[in-house]
Parts: structure tokens; C-alpha cells; sequence
């Protein structure tokens, strides 16, 4: 099973139909915050709609040969967000990446130690040439992460995602392996 421990306090490992509550309630804590740039808070409105997902994450880890595209963000054993591959091409050996953090869990560097893990699980295990990360113009925090990475800005998507009253642009920032082995050696 993928489980990958960061360092003491944050860790990553696949959702269980028995964290539905608990990230309902993470959800339902910083659903304002949440709201501002992801289109599915608002179809949460239950614990069972937790439980959902879930259902969706592990049957993904099926689909993908038993392979995790999800995983839970843990820090400090509760459930801080969640990172993972929205899609896995596996034809073109690509991936793009998405990711949240509940309100109480930013700025703590917690991100930033997740998507490093997932930019080596997508690379070194999925096998995976490139990695993309998309996220709306306005949203600076999401679009600062992948830079730090080494990630390169490829272009803006017009009115890519309906956000409950208006469209939102998107900017593509990817990343190749080359790319991120060449970063590697720099560390």
C-alpha cells in the first residue's frame, strides 16, 4: 500500500471509508475558504458526499493498476487535505495534479512536502514524463507552488473552469522528468 511519512508531523496515505467524517468536517470548516477556487464544495453537503469521493478515490487505485491517484494529507494524525493525480494518461505517460488544504493546515509548509512526494511517486513509480499542475489566475498561493518546484508556465486557458457565478481562467505550469532529475541534482 503507498504510504509515504514526510517527516514527523505530515505524512501521505490513501483515504478509508472511515476518514468520511473527518473530512467532511475539515470541508464544512473551511468551506469559504475552499469555495473561492474548487467547484465541488458546494456538493458537499453530507458526510455521506465524503463517503463518496472516498468510493471514487479507491476504485481510481483499481483502475490504475493498484496505484493510489489520491492520498490523504495527514499532519499531526488528522486529516489536513488531499493531493492527487486528477488524471493519469498512461499512453503519453503524463499526470496532472491537483491538490487542497483545509484552512487551519496553510502555511505550514505542509504542501509543499506533499507535492514533493507526489512529483516522486508520479516520476519514480507511475512511471509518468510529465506532470501538470493547473490553477486560476487569481489564485496566487496555488500558482506560486508549482514555480518553486520548477514547474514552467506553459500558457493560460480561457474561461477553463465554471466557479459557481463566473468562469475562471486557468494558467498550466508542466514539468518533465528530465526536468525534475536535473532539479534533483541541485538539492
Amino acid at each position: 500500500m503507498f504510504q509515504s511519512i514526510l517527516d514527523n508531523e505530515v505524512r501521505l496515505r490513501p483515504y478509508r471509508l472511515d476518514d468520511a467524517p473527518e473530512l467532511f468536517e475539515l470541508t464544512a470548516q473551511s468551506r469559504n475558504h475552499l469555495r473561492r477556487w474548487l467547484g465541488w464544495v458546494d456538493h458537499t453537503q453530507t458526510v455521506e458526499d465524503s463517503a463518496s469521493f472516498i468510493s471514487f478515490t479507491l476504485q481510481g487505485t483499481v483502475d490504475n493498476g493498484g496505484y493510489p491517484k489520491v492520498a490523504a494529507i495527514i499532519y499531526r494524525d488528522r486529516i489536513a487535505g488531499t493531493i492527487g493525480f486528477n488524471e493519469v494518461n498512461k499512453t503519453n505517460r503524463t499526470g496532472t495534479i491537483g491538490y487542497w488544504l483545509g484552512e487551519p493546515y496553510q502555511r505550514k509548509g505542509i504542501m509543499s512536502k506533499a507535492l514533493g512526494a507526489y512529483l516522486r511517486y508520479g516520476y519514480e513509480d507511475l512511471g509518468l514524463n510529465r506532470i501538470e499542475i493547473r490553477a486560476a489566475t487569481g489564485n496566487d498561493r496555488s500558482r506560486a507552488l508549482p514555480l518553486r518546484f520548477g514547474f514552467k508556465e506553459e500558457g493560460t486557458i480561457r474561461q477553463a473552469e465554471w466557479l459557481y457565478d463566473r468562469y475562471v481562467d486557468h494558467v498550466v505550469y508542466g514539468l518533465l522528468k528530465s526536468e525534475w532529475l536535473q532539479n534533483q541534482t541541485k538539492l
